[in-house]
């Protein structure tokens, strides 16, 4: 029996020296050591042995154990060394290698368009208002002078949620909240950015969604000629010192008197050419002095107070200023449209 547990021994040694993975050493632990392995059947045999023999055996197998356990010790540490290095090997940085650039992204063109135009109202002492696309009828056409039946409440131009929830057409409910929150008290002087929705269909110049930045001021004494010096500075700081504008009359609910401006064409200099059509001139934003109605129907008394509103579109604004021909560039995401507006370095 004891040899037969010698011989055991450097059978199981000397496969434990040629394991060449940890897998397999765990293996050849079950299939020596384990409970149905080899030693433990030669162990089973021990009661026909005498009693002073018995201690003998007991003791040399524990030693056997030990012996192979240690070795299989030894082996496993010697492997998994093996493996740290091997996955080190594979994982090696070459630091001398030049780096790879990470791309950055960039402002949107509306998106720098908008932040410009923020920044130059800011600067003018006015406040950046927002509020929720999703609006009441109310809000969106009441509170501005567009009662019930008027055209433009007709279900061709907006998108209606329910009879009385809408997408809302314009910014202009903004204006209608914030002067409604001052319940009639004190000055206002804000603009509000933000995406209005139309029924409409999407070329080269329309879209069904798009940008618009509206501005408001209500104050005591605000004449014609402080919109008119508002709308002077933003064009020239928006389109260069050189551009003149002008105002021709017009009609909005909201506003009386109404206005468009124009401003002088910046490809021909005012003297005429296809962008212009051969007017010298370009429509860039609708403006007037705030209707007493609207005033009324957000607690002002229009005797006392009076002011000014105008409203413009982003991306026409873009278009003329970086000469864009169709506004759905701005929503199709085309890379190579936008890589054009990059920020260098």
């Amino acid at each position: 029996m004891q040899e037969r547990l010698k011989e055991l021994q450097a059978e199981a040694i000397e496969k434990v020296e040629q394991a060449s993975s940890l897998k397999e050493l765990n293996d050849i632990r079950v299939a020596y050591l384990g409970k149905k392995g080899p030693i433990t059947e030669v162990l089973r045999g021990m009661g026909k042995l005498s009693a002073e023999e018995r201690p003998v055996i007991g003791a040399f197998a524990n030693e056997v154990r030990a012996a192979i356990s240690a070795k299989m010790e030894a082996k496993q540490a010697e492997l998994e060394e093996a493996a740290v290095q091997a996955k080190l090997a594979s994982e090696t940085i070459d630091v001398t290698l030049p780096g790879r650039p990470v791309k950055l992204g960039n402002h949107h063109p509306l998106t720098k368009i908008i932040e410009e135009i923020e920044d130059l109202f800011i600067g003018m002492g006015y406040e950046v208002a927002e509020g929720p696309e999703v609006e009441q009828d109310y809000y969106n056409f009441e509170a501005l002078n567009l009662p019930k039946g008027h055209p433009a409440r007709d279900m061709q131009d907006s998108f209606y949620i329910t009879e009385d929830i809408l997408l809302r057409t314009h910014t202009s409910p903004v204006q209608a909240r914030t002067m409604e929150k001052h319940e009639g008290k004190g000055s206002i002087k804000i603009i509000c950015p933000g995406k209005v929705y139309r029924r409409d269909n999407d070329d080269a110049t329309h879209s069904h969604q798009f940008m618009q930045i509206e501005g408001l001021v209500v104050g005591e004494n605000i004449r014609m000629s402080d919109l008119k010096g508002t709308l002077e500075v933003f064009a020239k700081k928006i389109f260069g010192e050189d551009r003149e504008i002008r105002l021709r009359p017009s009609f909005f609910p909201f506003t009386e008197p109404s206005v468009e401006m124009d401003i002088s064409c910046k490809i021909c200099g005012g003297h005429g050419c296809s962008v212009c059509k051969h007017t010298g001139w370009i429509e860039i934003l609708g403006a007037g002095m705030v209707h007493p109605n609207v005033l009324e129907m957000a607690g002002y008394d229009s005797r006392v107070f009076n002011g000014f509103a105008f409203g413009m579109g982003p991306e026409r604004i873009a278009m003329l200023k970086y000469g864009v021909d169709d506004i759905r560039h701005f929503y199709t995401n085309d890379v190579r449209f936008l890589k054009q507006f990059a920020v260098e370095e």
